[in-house]
């Protein structure tokens, strides 16, 4: 076989190549699936990519009044879900570390603070401890708060299951994080200056003039521009003789 014959075979097989892409590049554009508003369903857990996050991102979660839900709350129920986080902790005093750390005491525990355990390069990025808030966000979705850690946990995106929860977790330790008391009720502001405004309707007395020592009242001056009366001419005196009249 020739040279011409092997340059025929690389060309069609070349042609056949091209024609695949183009078909490929012309079915694209005419059947184009534009991209979805918005997701058909939502994993908890997986933080948001840019595009979503810039479009909606979601308002943050306002966190509860701890010294008003702790006392309140159910850590009975809360045990019941800890069954949960029995997959991969252990939750007894002095006991192994299993796919996560052992989680006695870990209410006020400093974060990533068991020797024993290996921790992820973003859960070891500080040592703050465990209160209440962080672990309120934490239980929600795991990943969205700490993102690279080992935990695969999806989260609780119920507040009142991670309020019991919290509560009872509370309890598994030799020294429980004292509960910290109620925030106090927002004062109502007063206007400025301090002074109250009059209720509607209300009649406000007319303002009187101050009288002079005494308790006389002082005459009214004349007003500005009006001239005072003159005084009345005084009546002449009458003669001491009357003159007599001619006889």
């Amino acid at each position: 076989m020739d040279s011409f014959e092997w340059n025929k075979i690389a060309g069609a097989v070349l042609g056949t190549l091209l024609f695949v892409v183009a078909v490929k590049i012309g079915s694209e554009m005419i059947f184009e699936v534009p991209m979805p508003l918005k997701p058909g369903y939502v994993v908890q857990g997986v933080p948001a990519t840019s595009s979503e996050s810039a479009s909606a991102q979601p308002a943050e979660e306002t966190l509860p009044d701890f010294g008003t839900v702790l006392p309140k709350a159910d850590a009975a129920r809360g045990q019941q879900i800890s069954q949960k986080c029995q997959q991969c902790h252990d939750l007894s005093k002095g006991g192994p570390d299993k796919i996560g750390p052992n989680l006695w005491g870990v209410v006020g525990r400093a974060r990533a603070s068991r020797s024993s355990f290996s921790y992820s390069s973003a859960m070891s990025s500080t040592h703050v401890p465990w209160t209440f808030e962080s672990l309120f966000r934490y239980l929600k979705s795991p990943q969205s708060m700490v993102p690279g850690t080992k935990m695969t946990f999806a989260g609780l995106p119920s507040a009142q299951d991670r309020i019991d929860l919290i509560a009872w977790l509370r309890t598994q330790s030799d020294s429980p994080v004292p509960i910290p008391p109620p925030a106090p009720a927002a004062a109502t502001k007063a206007p400025a200056g301090g002074k109250t405004a009059p209720a509607a309707g209300a009649k406000t007395a007319p303002a009187t003039a101050a009288s002079p020592s005494g308790g006389n009242a002082a005459p009214a001056t004349p007003a500005a521009g009006k001239a005072a009366p003159a005084p009345a001419p005084a009546n002449p005196p009458a003669p001491a003789n009357p003159p007599k009249k001619p006889g």
